[in-house]
């Protein structure tokens, strides 16, 4: 499992997940996104699932975690491009208001309220 953090103007950051996402990774991803959100500037998390190939239960408690941390700061969170499994699951778990099927550029504008059109 790899993973890139990208962050937008200071204020946004891109996760990027490739391959499998288990337990032992999102401990990794939980310490370096949680620092950030503490420290006061992060006010959207777009998680782009695009090349993520896995995911188990504790990849779907790292981001309502990281949803959780935001929201006490009105922040934002960005499911982006899941794959159709992980659409189901996102879906069962509520959140599928959340996701969202474009690209990260598209993605960063929407969150800063910009629409394309």
């Amino acid at each position: 499992m790899n993973y890139e953090i990208n962050m937008h103007l200071n204020d946004i950051a891109v996760i990027r997940l490739f391959g499998e996402l288990d337990h032992h990774e999102t401990e990794k991803i939980r310490a370096h996104i949680s620092k950030t959100i503490m420290q006061g500037n992060l006010s959207t998390i777009i998680w782009n699932l695009e090349r993520l190939n896995f995911m188990d239960s504790s990849g779907i408690g790292l981001i309502l975690g990281r949803m959780r941390e935001l929201s006490a700061v009105n922040g934002q969170t960005i499911i982006l491009n899941p794959s159709n499994t992980m659409k189901k699951i996102f879906q069962f778990s509520g959140l599928a208001s959340f996701m969202m099927e474009d690209t990260e550029a598209d993605a960063i504008l929407h969150a800063r309220g910009i629409v394309n059109g």
